[in-house]
């Protein structure tokens, strides 16, 4: 396959990037996506030039490293797929691709294709954790949880951290990603001691960071590699403002002296 491929070049989050052309002419449909772009950073390194700077470890769909804009959508037109589990075969013989960063205030440009995402870790830090030590592994019927109430806290905990949401959403928003930590443990029995303070915690922190409001757009659920439905983040709203009224004060009523 021949591809022609324009990619965001910069050294610095401190300077101006720009988008640079390559040329690939021998790239092939089995390929996976940061194969296509190893194979580019050979021939860059052959060169003399700098490689293209980008996020990877496991390469399979589980870390949430490999985060890019492929032709304007977050890990490129596959739905519920990885930038690393993407294959070359997606595209077409001839056709121009365009790989970005993500794009967002809460994650700055390190180099190239890579963003620090430490914002996320610090919201993690904040209160996604059960602090109550549990000893050592215990029999799985100890503790009973309904079927369909393990089952959502499940496909919230597939949340793998990439920040897809954040980058295809208008706003900036994480609220997906926060809503997914925090129901995979409120919706567990381990979960509930600290459930109010966890949700409230880690909201508080979200905002700190300075990501944007959730507008109900739709578009982080379109994106999400792992399919993390909009569900959670009501379910997260209905938790914060139950936090936030246990926490005021009671004005009292009537009552004599």
């Amino acid at each position: 396959m021949k591809l022609t491929l324009h990619i965001w070049r910069q050294k610095r989050g401190n300077e101006p990037g720009r988008m640079a052309r390559y040329d690939m002419d021998d790239v092939s449909p089995d390929m996976s996506f940061l194969e296509m772009l190893d194979v580019l950073n050979e021939k860059l390194i052959s060169k003399g030039e700098d490689p293209v700077a980008f996020d990877h470890d496991c390469r399979e769909g589980i870390c949430g490293a490999c985060g890019m804009v492929i032709n304007g959508l977050p890990h490129g037109p596959k739905r519920a797929t990885t930038a690393c589990q993407l294959h070359m075969r997606s595209f077409k013989d001839g056709d121009e691709i365009w790989i970005e960063p993500w794009r967002a205030k809460a994650f700055p440009v390190v180099k190239d294709l890579v963003v620090d995402r430490g914002s996320f870790d610090r919201i993690i830090a904040a209160g996604g954790f059960i602090s109550a030590p549990t000893g050592t592994a215990v029999d799985g019927n100890a503790i009973p949880v309904p079927k369909p109430m393990s089952d959502r806290a499940m496909d919230a905990a597939a949340c793998i951290g990439c920040g897809a949401c954040v980058a295809s959403c208008p706003n900036g928003s994480a609220m997906l990603f926060v809503a997914a930590k925090v129901a995979h443990l409120g919706l567990l029995p381990q979960g509930q001691p600290e459930r109010m303070e966890r949700v409230r915690r880690m909201v508080e922190a979200m905002d700190a960071e300075g990501f944007g409001a959730c507008t109900n757009a739709g578009e982080c659920e379109a994106v999400c590699p792992k399919e993390i439905t909009l569900e959670n983040i009501a379910r997260m709203n209905r938790d914060f403002m139950k936090a936030i009224v246990s926490e005021r004060p009671s004005t009292g009523g009537g009552g004599g002296p």
